[in-house]
């Protein structure tokens, strides 16, 4: 039995004038499914997006929901609505009036109207507040709402573009969790575009990293953080220490690499690479060993010491910045023991790391 996707993109492209926004990209969404597009600023995220919604036509190729082309389909017609960041609720509606909008102009019967956005409320976790004016709501509370009146009208994708985008720190990181429940409350497939990778990463099922118009790497958040296929996916997705040098040695994928420092290192290809070749290494800064003597470090495969130029205290997520004679400056994770706490500019540390941690790619 063949399984239909709830979204098909068969090399989409799109041009405007002489620039290339959309260069021939291919990607399926399955059903229920969390995809999420992630890229810069000017990448063609929105693009896409607006294509799929129909309010842009692509120049070449098609779009597929439940495996029939929608590219004749108008905008009102097309089985996806959207979220976007600026959540255009109406001020002059109650919530029960904004969630049923769409119901109204559908022409549904007001007791058909009443039970589906009573159910609505329920899922998004906010029932008994219909009668409550939009000025009275939290910054979450509205997030929802926006996304309920989206979800009454049954779609099959929801877009939603940069929804986050308008919202405090504190509040996003609450609303990533509550996303991707309620993606799972309503059973929908989600396809969301951000240029947030925490976003992403938290929120999807699959993520396509975009770049200058095409998709760099399509795959789960784990892979594209741990493996990496391009040097913009290495750069892009997390933090990295990053360096470029000269192949010195190769032995299969094992290569040496001097930088442009002076720093000897070893690391894994992740592409083919020569001796003479020029090679970029990345280098997460939690895979980085560290201690207070040499003897805390013997045995990695690469190894320095440095002075501590800065501590940047973020908690869990606290780093510091090692000046390191011949590679410049090292970020380097601090340990979540403690033992580390009393660092001050001026220390000296050793550090280590495996070659498996350093990741190799070609210079272009």
């Amino acid at each position: 039995m063949t399984t239909v996707n709830d979204l098909d993109c068969i090399n989409l492209t799109k041009r405007f004038a002489e620039t290339l926004a959309v260069d021939d990209v291919t990607f399926s969404v399955p059903r229920g499914s969390f995809f999420s597009i992630l890229g810069p600023s000017g990448c063609g995220k929105t693009t896409i997006m607006r294509m799929i919604a129909g309010f842009l036509d692509p120049t070449s190729g098609d779009i597929q929901i439940k495996g029939h082309s929608v590219l004749e389909t108008p905008p009102n017609r097309r089985p996806v609505n959207m979220v976007f960041q600026h959540l255009a609720l109406f001020p002059m509606m109650n919530i029960e009036e904004n969630i049923g909008y769409g119901l109204r102009r559908q022409g549904l019967k007001k007791r058909e109207i009443e039970a589906k956005v009573g159910d609505a409320l329920e899922r998004i976790g906010l029932p008994g507040i219909g009668k409550r004016q939009v000025d009275q709501l939290s910054g979450g509370q509205k997030q929802r709402v926006a996304i309920a009146r989206c979800m009454v009208l049954e779609p099959d994708v929801l877009l939603l573009d940069e929804p986050l985008g308008a919202l405090d720190l504190k509040l996003r990181e609450h609303m990533k969790v509550e996303l991707k429940s309620l993606q799972a409350a309503f059973d929908t497939t989600f396809v969301y575009i951000t240029h947030d990778q925490s976003e992403a990463l938290v929120m999807s099922d699959q993520v396509a990293v975009m770049n200058a118009g095409r998709f760099e790497q399509l795959d789960t958040a784990s892979n594209l953080y741990y493996a990496p296929k391009t040097p913009f996916v290495a750069g892009f997705v997390g933090d990295s220490n990053r360096w470029e040098g000269l192949v010195e040695s190769v032995d299969g994928r094992a290569i040496s690499v001097r930088t442009s420092t002076g720093l000897s290192l070893r690391g894994v290809s992740q592409v083919p690479l020569a001796k003479g070749d020029m090679a970029q290494i990345f280098l997460r800064p939690e895979a980085i060993r560290i201690a207070r003597a040499a003897a805390g470090v013997a045995g990695q495969d690469n190894s320095a010491v440095g002075t501590v130029e800065n501590v940047l205290f973020n908690g869990a997520n606290s780093r510091v910045l090692l000046a390191v004679p011949t590679g410049g400056t090292i970020d380097v994770a601090l340990p979540q023991s403690g033992e580390f706490a009393d660092l001050s500019r001026g220390n000296t540390l050793h550090i280590g790391w495996g070659a498996a941690q350093s990741l190799c790619f070609g210079v272009a």
